[in-house]
Order: structure tokens, then C-alpha cells, then sequence
């Protein structure tokens, strides 16, 4: 299996085009300079560089999800910080496509595996190893190996920050 099997999913243009009005929290977003870069952007899966516009909006990524497919996370309805450009960015780019970002070796990782109805099915902690986009394929295959599994959501352990999500291939 390949990186191909599992594509990590950046946050829908559609969803954007909403965000950047009026986030998941209802409030407007606060675009800003990123004087030094290094901010994990959801809308293209990739590090800002220094002198982008960007802004940190609240998502939630069950809730859009649910939305579109009739599913009820209710309690698991969470919403939480992410970046993302302060203006189009037009997604990830060519070189970017089915690669995990922010897999630097020694990251901690949690792969929190959703069922169709929105709720958690399970979770696992992954240390990354020299290895990282072979890891994730490992993990994904393991958490995909569960008929239940309907998505997978990849969180930073650090701040526990949403960074992709990866559906049932």
C-alpha cells in the first residue's frame, strides 16, 4: 500500500469559501501577517511561509461531515483551531498530493478512527519513525482493517490539533 491508498484530505474549497466569512464558532476571521511562518495550514497541507496572510479560525470537521451525510456525532461534535490561508490558496499543491504533512520523525500523532455514524470507533497513538509516510500507510491500513471505520482524523498530540482526515478508500 502507498500514500495513494490513504490520501490525506485538505478542507474542501466550499468549506473554505464559509470559513472565510464566518468560522465553525460563528465568528469572523482575523487575517494577520505571518512574520515568521511554520503555521500548519489545513487549506493546502503545508507550513505558511514568512509574509503570508493567514488566520486561525475555529472548525468543525465532524459537524461539516455529518451535514453532508446525515450522521449525528453528538457529543463527539468537536471544534478546535486551525490555520489556513486568509485567502484562496487553491488547495494543495501537485508535489504535495498524497504525501502526510508535518510527518517529521519523533512527531506524535493520534489516529482517532470515526464509524458512519460520526462516533468514535477507536484511536491509537503513533510515534513517528525516520519512516513517517510508511508509518502512516501502516496505521491507516490498520485503523482501515475495521469495517467500522469510516474516517480517519489525524490530530497533533502536542496541542491536539486537527490536521487531515483520511475517508474509507
Amino acid at each position: 500500500m502507498t500514500t495513494s491508498s490513504f490520501p490525506p484530505l485538505a478542507i474542501p474549497a466550499a468549506t473554505l469559501k464559509e470559513l472565510r466569512v464566518r468560522d465553525d464558532a460563528g465568528n469572523p476571521p482575523r487575517p494577520y501577517r505571518d512574520d515568521e511562518g511554520g503555521a500548519p495550514l489545513r487549506c493546502c497541507l503545508r507550513s505558511s511561509t514568512a509574509g503570508e496572510r493567514i488566520a486561525l479560525i475555529s472548525y468543525a470537521p465532524l459537524r461539516r461531515w455529518a451535514a453532508r451525510t446525515d450522521a449525528d456525532p453528538g457529543a463527539y461534535d468537536e471544534q478546535g483551531p486551525i490555520f489556513v490561508h486568509a485567502d484562496d490558496c487553491g488547495g494543495p499543491a501537485d508535489e504535495n498530493l498524497g504525501r502526510y504533512p508535518w510527518a517529521r520523525p519523533g512527531a506524535l500523532r493520534v489516529l482517532r478512527r470515526y464509524d458512519s455514524r460520526g462516533h468514535i470507533a477507536g484511536g491509537r497513538m503513533l510515534a513517528l519513525p525516520d519512516d513517517a509516510q510508511a508509518a502512516f500507510v501502516d496505521a491507516l491500513a490498520a485503523a482501515f482493517a475495521d469495517p467500522e471505520t469510516a474516517q480517519v482524523h489525524v490530530r497533533a498530540v502536542e496541542y491536539g490539533c486537527y490536521q487531515f482526515r483520511v475517508d474509507r478508500p
